[in-house]
């Protein structure tokens, strides 16, 4: 009477982009002993002998990290400026935009959008150049959210 040897190896297979997918894989094969020869009784050939079954496991996903987009307080630029701002960069209406404005002008800085990490550095250096474009020393940057 024959046996089933269960074995499971892990595989490395490489997309087109070269990225590295580990998969596991259970292989289940007919198992002939540790008496039986090569040959006709070969384990690795399968003709006539049973099937191989291979389960694969899909590695888990995680969402992005998100950054908020952060405007801090200054003394110097003027609050008209911090709404145009809001208006351009972050498509706020003129009533959200004010509200920010005030929140940056009484706590010192307010978060005015959510984003991945490329569009959160990329918003808020924007805002920055836009500010030194018309001389005004308006910090934003991004932050990562718990």
């Amino acid at each position: 009477m024959q046996t089933r040897k269960k074995e499971t190896t892990s595989l490395t297979l490489m997309n087109d982009s070269m990225l590295s997918t580990r998969h596991s894989c259970s292989l289940t094969q007919p198992y002939a002993g540790p008496d039986a020869g090569h040959g006709a009784g070969d384990e690795n050939d399968l003709h006539g002998q049973g099937v191989a079954l291979v389960e694969v496991v899909k590695p888990e996903l995680k969402h992005p990290r998100r950054y908020q987009v952060v405007i801090l307080n200054d003394d110097y630029t003027p609050m008209e400026f911090v709404i145009e701002v809001l208006l351009r960069f972050f498509g706020l209406n003129a009533d959200a935009a004010t509200q920010l404005m005030l929140q940056v002008h009484h706590h010192g800085r307010a978060g005015v959008g959510s984003y991945s990490k490329d569009v959160a550095e990329t918003k808020a250096a924007m805002v920055v150049e836009y500010a030194q474009q018309h001389e005004h020393p308006l910090l934003c940057q991004a932050e990562p959210m718990l």
